[in-house]
């Protein structure tokens, strides 16, 4: 009898949400994702050590202050976790723009194609790079423009709302991630409730999102993220894609509870989904984004927790150029 995670993969394709080399080839997943909290927890492990050593060489002689050092070593750091991560994963691997730049579409282009002029020097081609940016609607737009003009695959991260799911599927963007995980822990705080698998919040989220991108042909790959239990992704079998940490894995992989299939593209197409559209139209996003509280404050949180993240790795490496 197969197990439960590989009953899901008949579904759906599987995503390692980890910087962990040895987690990866354990579940085989198709792709990888990474973001700033978990290579930070990655550099605490003595055996990614010469990978901050790569970085920090590159950077030794490049920039004029310990700071400047820092920033440039960091990028390089990104990237030597990404191409590692290439050797294992057969898809692509999602590496992500300082969330500081959140709110500036211009820097966010501009970072992005510095990221991917550093793969290219590694020899690793655009194609299996994903860049990972906020879904707000200045990074909504740097998307738009990576897409649109340089054929660079994005995933839109830190996704609560249907509004910048919207928005990201009418800017052709490659992949969102919808936090379901997230989304759950703000109702259970805001409500004092208990929810199920049938009932929670974040599900529905994803699921909502998912029948209306099948309903209207949107392309952009919808890819669960951020779950708290297993229940959770069984109820989401089905989704284009599920990005999944190493511990629920763990639990799918020695589990072998039977699943179905819950979402599909031909089922969506028969639903009664209104059609809306954000195009040009940043006042509506923004007051739409607005109107949903639990989508604001998530997002702002997000950024935050990220930049946090990001800071305290750069003050690390800072520390190797004084």
């Amino acid at each position: 009898m197969s197990n439960t995670l590989e009953e899901l993969k008949k579904y759906t394709q599987v995503v390692a949400d980890t910087a962990d080399f040895n987690l990866i080839k354990k579940y085989t997943p198709i792709d990888s994702t990474t973001n700033p909290s978990l290579i930070l927890a990655a550099t605490k492990d003595p055996q990614y050590g010469y990978l901050i050593d790569v970085a920090v060489d590159y950077a030794k002689d490049k920039g004029s202050s310990p700071e400047e050092k820092a920033d440039l070593a960091l990028d390089r750091l990104l990237i030597e976790f990404g191409k590692e991560i290439l050797k294992i994963v057969p898809g692509r691997v999602s590496t992500e723009v300082d969330a500081r730049l959140s709110f500036d579409t211009e820097a966010t282009v501009k970072k992005a194609l510095h990221l991917i002029d550093l793969y290219k020097q590694q020899g690793i081609d655009k194609d299996r790079i994903l860049i990972k940016i906020a879904s707000t609607w200045e990074g909504i737009q740097a998307a738009k423009i990576l897409e649109s003009k340089y054929q660079i695959h994005c995933n839109l991260t830190l996704l609560f709302s249907f509004e910048q799911a919207v928005a990201c599927a009418e800017a052709q963007v490659t992949l969102i991630s919808p936090f379901v995980g997230r989304i759950l822990d703000w109702y259970k705080a805001a409500t004092g409730e208990t929810y199920t698998a049938e009932t929670d919040p974040g599900v529905k989220s994803v699921k909502d999102i998912y029948n209306y991108y099948k309903k209207y042909d949107y392309k952009t790959i919808v890819m669960g993220a951020s779950f708290r239990n297993v229940g959770e992704i069984e109820a989401l079998a089905g989704c284009d894609y599920l990005t999944i940490a190493p511990k629920l894995l763990e639990e799918l992989q020695t589990s072998t509870t039977q699943i179905t299939q819950q979402l599909s593209a031909a089922e969506a197409k028969k639903l009664d989904i209104a059609k809306v559209s954000y195009i040009d139209d940043e006042p509506a996003f923004r007051l739409g984004l607005n109107e949903d509280a639990m989508a604001t404050e998530k997002l702002s949180q997000g950024i935050r927790g990220f930049s946090k993240d990001a800071v305290t790795l750069l003050g690390e490496l800072e520390k190797r150029f004084s």
